[in-house]
């Protein structure tokens, strides 16, 4: 359900997102505000999902908190449990929800104009019915002075999502439909908790390395689940369907394998410590991640008969990690130099040209992701490690143009995806103590609402399907 804060005397767009670290855009677009997006004392505010988190400082009490954020001390005491006589210490980490959930009906409000204001969509249009249900009206008639509480409702999307969870009795890959919530178990406790979907671009089958570290490719035509191969440990193995659907590419054994998924015969190319391979639209060519002679880790282009190999990059630093070839064949991305730090750079094909993206202000930022159309990059970057750890959900042109945050996780990082459109971003959110997601959220970068999708017992992957017919 949505939140609401009472706006005060005093208080800014600005003032109010920079308490709970809001993109202001974000606060604009839940509470569909027009220009020059005046707000008004009393009037109540829809609060996206921030960061709700703080560390008590030395001098804190509840009153001067609650003053602060402009909420009800009972509500920092519920939302923390807090016992008398209410002391908190300094170091201490609260739970400073932006208000309460519901909205209070003003004279004048009506179900249809409270669903507009508040992003309440189904199947693309305005539908005042799902408010309607989740508050047991039996009319639309409403009154001033009625506390309603305002549901998020799925977005109107076209793809599917894959995913990873444990949502029954084991790990599997699931589908999820975000156009109606429906919600398919495609595997019976072949996946694990590392296991990532890499869709067929005829949106066909499925590939995941999963229990045992076996490669299965599900086909979703009849349900069919094959075993591909096997290997020593199947943490970061990154999978890539050709252009033409019928052989999957990886790499083992200081080899890169074209494995054709319908005649069961496996190609493999002799190139030692070589990382995420992956096919050039073309088809005819592959990309690739392994040492130079003098043992510099560099982009490679390499024809699929093993032939005319050619270096990309001239890196002279740190190991190149996290390879993805943009959809166009014309960027890659990657990032450097490992786990603590993790900076993403961009790289131009043909002249091999690299370029910074500014990314998070930790400098740790994963899973990065191109668009579809290849003009964005997505990512998760990790931020206010003095609050408990959350992300940032950010995205920037492929030159590192345009670098901005759209929404904000409480995981420490999120693997994200692209819908089919190019318009929205998938990512994770709602994790524990150990880091493990519980839920599903998507945020329209052209309206940016953050909104939850689904909630499971843990989710540890998603991907969108590619645009159909790419």
């Amino acid at each position: 359900m949505q939140m609401f804060y009472t706006v005060r005397s005093g208080d800014t767009l600005f003032q109010i997102a920079t308490r709970w670290e809001l993109p202001v855009d974000s606060l604009i677009a839940a509470n569909n505000l027009l220009p020059p997006y005046t707000i008004y004392i009393g009037g109540q505010l829809s609060i996206p999902p921030g960061v709700t988190t703080i560390r008590v400082k030395e001098g804190d009490t509840l009153f001067k908190l609650s003053q602060y954020f402009g909420i009800p001390q009972s509500i920092i005491v519920e939302e923390n449990k807090l016992q008398p006589p209410y002391t908190i210490q300094a170091g201490d980490l609260l739970n400073v929800p932006p208000g309460v959930p519901y909205y209070t009906v003003q004279p004048g409000d009506t179900l249809y104009q409270i669903a507009k204001r508040f992003n309440v969509i189904v199947g693309g249009y305005i539908n005042p019915e799902p408010i309607r249900i989740v508050n047991q009206l039996q009319t639309n008639v409403i009154y001033p002075g009625m506390q309603l509480k305002i549901p998020y409702t799925p977005p109107f999307v076209s793809g599917i999502i894959a995913y990873t969870s444990n949502r029954e009795d084991g790990y599997d890959i699931w589908l999820y439909y975000p156009s109606s919530g429906k919600k398919v178990r495609l595997t019976n406790q072949l996946a694990d908790s590392f296991s990532v979907p890499f869709w067929s671009w005829d949106l066909r089958k499925i590939a995941f390395v999963g229990r045992n570290n076996i490669l299965y490719v599900v086909h979703l035509d009849d349900g069919s689940v094959a075993k591909i191969d096997q290997f020593e440990a199947g943490l970061g193995i990154f999978l890539d369907w050709s252009p033409n659907n019928q052989k999957l590419v990886y790499t083992k054994n200081d080899e890169i394998v074209l494995y054709d998924v319908t005649l069961h015969q496996a190609q493999r190319i002799r190139e030692p410590a070589a990382t995420d391979v992956q096919w050039f639209p073309n088809g005819d060519e592959l990309l690739f991640q392994a040492p130079d002679s003098a043992g510099f880790s560099q982009l490679f282009r390499i024809k699929t008969n093993g032939l005319e190999k050619r270096v990309i990059t001239r890196n002279t630093e740190g190991r190149l990690n996290n390879v993805r070839l943009s959809p166009d064949g014309t960027y890659a991305l990657f990032t450097t130099p490992g786990a603590s730090i993790s900076i993403i750079h961009t790289v131009d094909i043909a002249t091999g040209n690299t370029v910074e993206v500014s990314g998070g202000p930790f400098g740790k930022n994963y899973f990065p992701e191109w668009s579809p159309n290849s003009l964005h990059l997505a990512y998760s970057a990790t931020a206010f490690e003095d609050r408990g750890y959350f992300s940032f959900i950010r995205s920037s042109g492929r030159k590192g143009e345009n670098d901005r945050t759209w929404a904000i996780s409480d995981c420490f990082a999120t693997p994200i995806t692209w819908s089919p459109d190019n318009r929205k971003i998938a990512y994770l959110s709602g994790c524990n103590d150990q880091g493990t997601a519980r839920e599903m959220w998507v945020v329209d970068i052209k309206h940016p609402v953050p909104i939850r999708l689904l909630e499971d017992l843990q989710i540890t992957s998603l991907q969108w399907s590619p645009p159909p017919n790419y």
